[in-house]
């Protein structure tokens, strides 16, 4: 097994070369309609990343224990070569798909990848809005370690992965030609992912290929544009926020909650999960709501029109 570098590190330089790029741009060419940069934003993104670092050193100490136990009971060899990394590549693009679908429907999951989400803004620095606690993540690659990869050609194919998607987090390119557009993962495809909007939500979720969300029904192709951000925005810059606070939204469900199925569901369910009851009584609360906004507008009318009387 070759000595693989840590392709995300060595690539630190061209993201911040990158990146001061995309700020000159817009101080030069300007464009109203983009969410561009905010300063507390983007410290956030650049602080959450540096601190991902750190901790997926930690995460990954059980990950590699049981990654080596595996690699050592199996009987199964991979070599690595120039076509079998290839192939390599493509395998772990297939399970990035999965494992990214996932973090979106399953909501102890979600509290991972949220952080990800969670800038109302959308520039090269919210690639580097990374999770701290990705130790749910690393699981979806034990699969390839069964079939006889090298532990060690895990993290080198996810750190590509992750390198390729580092560009494509940008409101400055447009759309690339069509056979491209097809194929691979480009920023059209990703800025509908970050969006909020109905139509746009789990969309997009491929990391260098877009043709597993065409296989699989989860391509949405751009059209409006996006509104960046989460369906409620946490409105907050602090980093240990940013990195828990869908952890604790999920504790403070489960403390709430009336049965175990009720907690589970609260854990394991999609985001934004409520049991069949709650949902009727939250309909029933935003209806009465409604009924009293429309009662109040005839009785603020009927005020408004006496109020020359009483002053007469």
């Amino acid at each position: 097994m070759p000595n693989l570098p840590d392709v995300v590190l060595w690539s630190i330089p061209a993201f911040v070369l990158l990146t001061v790029i995309e700020v000159v741009s817009y101080r030069l060419h300007p464009d109203e309609d983009a969410a561009g940069y905010d300063a507390k934003d983007a410290v956030t993104s650049v602080t959450m990343g540096i601190g991902s670092i750190g901790f997926d050193l930690l995460w990954k100490i059980p990950v590699v224990a049981v990654f080596t136990a595996v690699y050592e009971l199996t009987p199964l060899r991979v070599p690595f070569l120039w076509w079998t990394a290839l192939l390599m590549l493509l395998v772990q693009d297939f399970l990035y798909y999965w494992q990214h679908r996932l973090h979106h429907v399953i909501r102890i999951l979600w509290a991972c990848h949220v952080v990800h989400h969670s800038s109302r803004r959308f520039n090269l620095t919210t690639a580097l809005r990374q999770p701290w606690t990705s130790a749910t993540t690393w699981w979806f690659y034990l699969p390839m370690v069964a079939l006889g990869v090298h532990p060690a050609a895990i993290p080198f194919c996810y750190g590509i992965n992750l390198l390729y998607q580092f560009w494509v987090h940008t409101e400055r390119i447009g759309k690339l030609p069509r056979p491209y557009e097809y194929v691979f993962n480009t920023p059209s495809h990703h800025r509908v992912h970050h969006a909020s909007q109905g139509g746009y939500l789990d969309r997009n979720f491929g990391g260098i290929l877009i043709v597993w969300d065409r296989m699989f029904g989860s391509w949405v192709g751009e059209t409006e544009r996006p509104v960046y951000g989460l369906t409620k925005n946490i409105g907050t810059h602090n980093p240990l926020r940013v990195a828990t606070h869908e952890y604790a939204a999920i504790a403070r469900d489960v403390r709430a909650a009336d049965s175990w199925r009720e907690r589970a569901g609260r854990v394991f369910r999609g985001p934004g999960w409520q049991p069949a009851a709650k949902r009727a009584e939250a309909g029933r609360a935003e209806a009465g709501r409604a009924e009293a906004g429309r009662a109040a507008v005839p009785a603020a009318e009927t005020t408004a029109a006496a109020a020359p009387e009483r002053a007469a």
